[in-house]
């Protein structure tokens, strides 16, 4: 293996809670492979004032080098030109510096850096798209097309994904369902080799069983021991389908009387007690709790069954749920919809759960009636979970493509 020197690229924090999940175990698993990483991120004010001495020591314990840059967030539009600015500067700055063998970007804002530095500098580029974030923009509604600003956007950033696909050296997709789409497009014409799929990850080490934790999840929420428990984990805006899934909360209730909806969210409660009150569903029998890293865990284990449920969409294709592959790593069933990302083939592959294709009463009973009739065990849920979504299968992809472009980059400076 050829170690490299990194430079990390992220307009999400590390000191966010998808920054603590989903970037930093990767790049400490990295780090302990032998690279050299530098990271700049975004880091809000409140996040970093409450979270910095702990992913300090986590980077300083693995050799990370980061360097936190201040996010904001007012103006909108102006302000995110300005963060692009400062850390194009702050990268070009460094790699005069440090000579690095690659830049890896995460999602489009920051590889509007990293593209300058490839096509500037010629530093190979690991494009980590996270999926169609433009069009993931316009189908949440973030992005009104209607608006002359934000349809100027949105095609500057449709050509800034057609760049960073015609000239990365590497990219890397959450879901096969999304490299399908990319291979069909003209940019990667023959270079089905120059893209890997690499799932939203679990460390398989803290999402422990469920069975585990279950009783004192349940004593420390109030739950009793033997009701049946709907649980549901992460953010409820965008595409996320809060409406259809308070409704299913009361068919479940309906069939089950004594059922509690846990949602372990930061999402504002006033919103879910709207949606419970349209749906007929009692306050009493929602569970609201917000959490970090390291109580989502012993928080989620008191469901007996998970969903997920999101709006499909073309974006949608891309999107590989957090949430899925967390609750089926402590064992815990998924009933989700299709037509997002890989989750119909990821309850496929794991047997942990069911797909819905329509959004009724009728559809959703027959889901029910088939997680009855489901026979599996939280074991071999987890089991199977593990081949999908384990995190260090997922740092041994990044460390070999990091190894790859270490050497693609010496070989180019020889010539």
């Amino acid at each position: 293996m050829t170690p490299a020197t990194v430079l990390y690229l992220s307009y999400d924090g590390l000191t966010d809670p998808l920054g603590r999940s989903q970037v930093l175990p990767y790049l400490l698993g990295c780090a302990d492979r032998g690279h050299r990483i530098t990271v700049l991120s975004f880091e809000k004010h409140l996040a970093l004032t409450n979270e910095e001495p702990a992913v300090r020591a986590l980077c300083v314990a693995g050799g990370i080098d980061w360097l936190p840059l201040h996010y904001h967030h007012k103006p909108p539009v102006i302000s995110t030109v300005y963060d692009v600015v400062r850390l194009t500067r702050k990268a070009f700055t460094l790699n005069r510096r440090r000579r690095f063998d690659l830049v890896h970007c995460r999602s489009y804002v920051a590889a509007v850096a990293a593209f300058k530095l490839k096509r500037h500098r010629q530093v190979p580029l690991l494009f980590d798209m996270r999926g169609f974030w433009p069009d993931e923009r316009v189908d949440s509604g973030s992005w009104d097309l209607n608006s002359r600003l934000y349809r100027s956007i949105y095609h500057y950033f449709k050509r800034l994904e057609s760049n960073l696909l015609q000239t990365s050296d590497y990219i890397v997709s959450l879901t096969e369902t999304a490299k399908e789409t990319l291979l069909r497009r003209p940019e990667l014409a023959g270079r089905a080799n120059s893209i890997s799929v690499i799932p939203t990850s679990v460390d398989f080490s803290h999402f422990i069983p469920a069975a585990t934790l279950r009783d004192t999840a349940r004593a420390q929420l109030g739950i009793d021991a033997y009701a049946p428990v709907l649980g549901y984990l992460g953010s409820l805006g965008g595409s996320y389908m809060l409406t259809e899934m308070m409704d299913f909360f009361s068919v479940y209730k309906r069939r089950n009387p004594g059922a509690r909806f846990l949602l372990v969210t930061m999402e504002n409660a006033r919103l879910i007690f709207g949606e419970a009150r349209r749906a007929g569903v009692n306050q009493g029998s929602l569970i609201i709790r917000t959490a970090g890293r390291d109580e989502v865990p012993k928080l989620a284990a008191a469901a007996d069954l998970g969903i997920a449920f999101k709006r499909a969409s073309f974006s949608a294709e891309a999107c590989a749920p957090t949430k899925l592959g967390e609750m089926l790593a402590m064992g815990i069933p998924m009933v989700a919809n299709s037509g997002v990302g890989d989750v119909e083939r990821v309850i496929e592959r794991t047997g942990g759960g069911t797909i819905i294709r329509e959004f009724n009463d009728q559809c959703y009973a027959d889901a029910l009636n088939r997680m009855e009739a489901l026979a599996y065990s939280p074991g071999a849920i987890r089991a199977h979970a593990r081949k999908l979504f384990d995190l260090n299968k997922a740092v041994d992809t990044y460390s070999n493509l990091y190894s790859k472009l270490a050497t693609l980059n010496s070989e180019r400076s020889r010539e």
